[in-house]
């Protein structure tokens, strides 16, 4: 979760929750991974995403190198534009905390199949389509 950018990343995460009801059909868990608890945020994070929350407060998920949009980040057209749409639509953030690491969203198949969607911001709020989700989605095997 992003701190001035949080609005886009709640939105993000409600649109991929929309897709648990076929997630569920498929046998395919939704997951986050958060990278700092403050407060209640991750309390106040729950209402918008229907998967299991994971913190990870050491960033072994975020990799060896942190991908990060610096404060220049904030005059780009694109990251203000996601902020507005976001924020139209009844999202509220704050300002708490570091706020200026990347974000993703991966779909990971089981056993050997590996990363099947991998989606790395290249803004704030460059978000990932959910036919896209889906697409990969549907190429999971499920192991029994």
């Amino acid at each position: 979760m992003k701190r001035l950018c949080r609005y886009v990343y709640l939105q993000e995460a409600s649109e991929l929750s929309s897709l648990k009801p076929q997630l569920d059909a498929l046998g395919v868990p939704l997951y986050a991974v958060v990278k700092e608890k403050i407060g209640s945020e991750i309390q106040d994070f729950k209402p918008n995403f229907a998967g299991e929350i994971f913190l990870d407060e050491t960033q072994a998920f975020y990799g060896p190198q942190q991908r990060k949009m610096g404060g220049l980040g904030f005059i780009r057209l694109g990251v203000w534009q996601n902020f507005i749409r976001a924020w139209k639509s009844g999202y509220q953030g704050n300002i708490n905390g570091e706020g200026f690491i990347l974000g993703g969203v991966f779909v990971i198949g089981s056993g050997k199949q590996g990363v099947l969607l991998e989606h790395r911001e290249k803004e704030f709020g460059d978000r990932v389509g959910n036919e896209s989700v889906l697409e990969a989605v549907k190429k999971i095997v499920v192991e029994k």
